[in-house]
């Protein structure tokens, strides 16, 4: 019995469902994953049931067996919710009422056909291959063999819009298609994403970036109209044509860039064990660097349309757009609820994408410059190189030459491997901090601190210094020379 094998806590539930004499179904994603798979012996994290009545009763007294936690998601819907946490794993049950008064009810009610699956809990047979006891009503098989999203009914994304964004969450993991009914409806409805909670709408997000086909997802999304209706602030980015450097406007350049990091994340994170921990690394929320990084490629152009010039000669400008994309970058995480630290992470992508195209504007960027940059972007040093690499692999104008290219990736590459060297040596410290400035300089402590600790631990990284007298004669001097400026 693969599935009760895995699935103990189950049995647990089958027994408090037969007691109080209720109907006991298992619904949704976890039969669709068995299904997609065709294998029944992989354990879920995640599991979803209807039951006839009394589902938060019944997901009460399961948390109570199991020894899980409990939270009621939705009380005037009958919707609960009971995690549980064992040998280092989170398990995640869902429970709510039919929407109907029978099953089939229930699952007309459905958003689409591949999550249309159903199987009794009561009845089905442990001892018989679970997958053929599954009942499917509305051609979920079909639909799965086909690889396509379809809606159960056209009134789908009117019952939860959040559907809208669903639809490209399942094109996202599993590379189906959207079904054309279904596309003509998303056109129509899209607008309605905007009433739905924006944390609700934030982790359907997080859910595609996470996947390695975010990009022809985001860009199946902008085509159907969904992306700017989420992202209102990208619509101008239409609007900025190609120039010397791109061949794209500036939407279509973004989307690209995405398209471009996952290839190259695809060709260098899986062999590269300390890269590969580096973007599997969460910064927040439950949410990785690497889905991050993408939602950075997304938005690093943002700024441009409110900085285009049109400059002496013809020649287009954008000075200033990674600030300006910054502010705006700010705006947009807000309004997602995304946390404080991964805005600052996100904030530093945008703020910083520019940087790595400056090093590689020499034959072999300084020390000083290298120094510079690591030091400002800090633990989003490889994030932003990667962004640079992905960004100009994406920028194919008549003005871009392979041997451009070719040079921006021998100087980045090696400051990626470098970036993992330094982290793995023995941490930096710098020879002063603001306490020597206070009792050794008797300076009072301002704004200022920051800029003579730069310049101390500047020269120090470069050699130029490396006792702490010597420190002090430079704080000393920097303190002087700022005071006759």
């Amino acid at each position: 019995m693969p599935f009760l094998d895995n699935h103990p806590e189950v049995v647990v539930l089958r027994k408090l469902a037969a007691k109080r004499s209720l109907r006991l179904y298992g619904v949704g994603g976890f039969l669709r994953d068995m299904a997609v798979a065709a294998k029944e012996d992989s354990p879920a994290k995640d599991l979803d049931f209807a039951v006839s009545s009394g589902a938060i009763g019944l997901a009460r007294a399961f948390a109570r067996a199991i020894h899980g936690a409990f939270v009621v998601l939705d009380e005037e819907m009958g919707c609960a919710r009971v995690v549980r946490q064992a040998e280092g794993e989170v398990k995640v049950f869902d429970f709510s009422d039919l929407r109907g008064k029978t099953l089939p009810a229930d699952i007309r009610r459905r958003d689409f056909t591949v999550n249309a699956l159903a199987l009794d809990l009561l009845t089905f047979d442990g001892r018989k291959p679970l997958l053929p006891q599954v009942r499917d009503l509305c051609g979920a098989r079909e639909d799965i063999r086909r690889k396509r999203v379809r809606m159960v009914a056209p009134g789908a994304f009117l019952d939860d819009p959040l559907r809208l964004l669903r639809a490209y969450v399942l094109k996202a993991q599993y590379g189906f298609s959207i079904e054309r009914a279904t596309l003509v409806r998303i056109k129509q409805d899209c607008a309605r994403i905007n009433t739905v909670a924006a944390e609700r709408v934030r982790e359907e997000l997080f859910r595609i970036l996470d996947t390695p086909r975010a990009g022809a997802s985001f860009k199946a999304m902008s085509q159907s109209g969904l992306l700017l209706a989420i992202f209102p602030q990208m619509a101008g980015m239409r609007g900025v044509g190609k120039g010397g450097y791109h061949h794209l406007n500036v939407l279509e350049h973004s989307l690209c860039v995405l398209t471009e990091l996952e290839e190259l994340i695809a060709a260098t994170a899986a062999a590269d064990f300390e890269l590969n921990g580096y973007l599997s690394e969460t910064v927040a929320g439950g949410h990785s660097r690497r889905a991050l990084l993408k939602l950075a490629c997304l938005l690093h152009d943002v700024g441009k349309p409110d900085t285009r010039k049109e400059e002496p000669g013809g020649r287009v400008s954008y000075h200033g757009h990674e600030r300006v994309g910054q502010r705006i970058v700010r705006a947009i995480a807000r309004n997602l609820r995304i946390s404080d630290r991964e805005r600052y992470a996100l904030e530093d992508m945008v703020a910083l994408h520019l940087r790595p195209g400056y090093l590689a504007n020499f034959s072999q960027a300084s020390e000083r410059m290298v120094f510079r940059f690591m030091r400002d972007a800090r633990k989003e040093a490889v994030s932003i190189l990667l962004l640079a690499i992905a960004d100009q692999r994406a920028t194919r104008g008549p003005l871009t030459t392979p041997e451009r290219v070719a040079h921006l990736e021998s100087i980045l590459f090696p400051l990626v491997h470098r970036y993992f060297t330094d982290q793995r040596e023995k941490p930096f410290i710098c020879l002063l901090n603001g306490h020597d400035l206070i009792k050794d300089l008797q300076l009072k402590p301002g704004p200022d601190f920051a800029r003579i600790l730069r310049e101390v631990a500047e020269a120090q990284h470069l050699g130029k210094i490396t006792t702490k007298e010597e420190a002090l004669l430079l704080a000393e001097k920097t303190v002087k020379v700022s005071g006759e400026s």
